[in-house]
């Protein structure tokens, strides 16, 4: 495994996400149970688990989709719980879900076309298609006719192009084949270079720890472990075994 391209943010700093004593419930059923965890300014992190962990719940939680939950979340020092989900876009977090949300019948450039949800700070065409130049190569193709990887290139430069500061990515290279697999993990690092913020759902431990910092194991609904990348290729083979990854 390699490392992360960039250290870890300074430990003082305000995080740019928090999440405190986090329950959440469908009916119930209580799917996450007293979560905690920050994520540091420019910082990429993890949440790792086996299916029906809580990951998405979790992403779901923070962005203000998931309603039947209780708890604290605040995005650089400001509690957004009684926030709805466009009013948090407005403060700069961003969703990338598991289904990509891309719209078939837009063109690539209408995707890139949405209005900025932080115009200060929402990355100009130029830079989305110097990232992304199989997009510039694409702006006029529909998105169904996009491969897997193009679409999911589209979904982290659309939130990239609307001024996301923090970034919530659920399993962006789940089903990609391994070219792909690198084009994604290069994103994620060029976002970082920018200042971006990542919280990032990965099943593919060897491909977190080339763009993570830190990894929070979640099982059962709780986050359970945080690890550096030291400690998880220290503990590679028992983490898979136990993650069922």
């Amino acid at each position: 495994m390699n490392d992360a391209s960039a250290g870890n943010a300074p430990a003082t700093a305000v995080p740019a996400l928090r999440v405190e004593g986090l329950d959440a419930f469908y009916g119930r059923a209580q799917a996450l149970h007293q979560v905690s965890l920050d994520v540091a300014p420019g910082e990429i992190a993890t949440l790792v688990g086996r299916n029906g962990a809580g990951k998405t719940t979790l992403l779901r939680c923070v962005m203000g989709l998931h309603r039947h939950a209780t708890g604290s979340i605040s995005l650089a020092g400001r509690t957004v719980d009684r926030l709805p989900a466009h009013r948090r876009a407005r403060l700069g977090l961003g969703h990338v879900p598991d289904d990509r949300g891309i719209y078939a019948g837009l063109s690539v450039e209408e995707h890139l076309a949405f209005p900025y949800s932080d115009p200060a700070h929402g990355w100009s065409l130029e830079r989305v298609h110097d990232t992304f130049p199989v997009l510039a190569e694409r702006r006029r193709t529909p998105a169904a006719k996009l491969s897997g990887g193009e679409q999911q290139l589209l979904a982290l430069a659309r939130v990239l192009r609307m001024g996301s500061r923090i970034m919530l990515c659920d399993e962006p290279t789940e089903g990609l084949a391994p070219v792909m697999v690198r084009r994604i993990g290069d994103v994620l690092r060029e976002a970082k270079r920018h200042g971006v913020t990542v919280l990032l759902v990965e099943q593919n431990l060897r491909f977190a720890v080339t763009v993570a910092d830190r990894h929070h194991l979640l099982d059962g609904g709780r986050v359970v472990e945080t690890l550096d990348n030291s400690a998880v290729k220290d503990r590679e083979h028992e983490l898979l075994d136990r993650l069922g990854l």
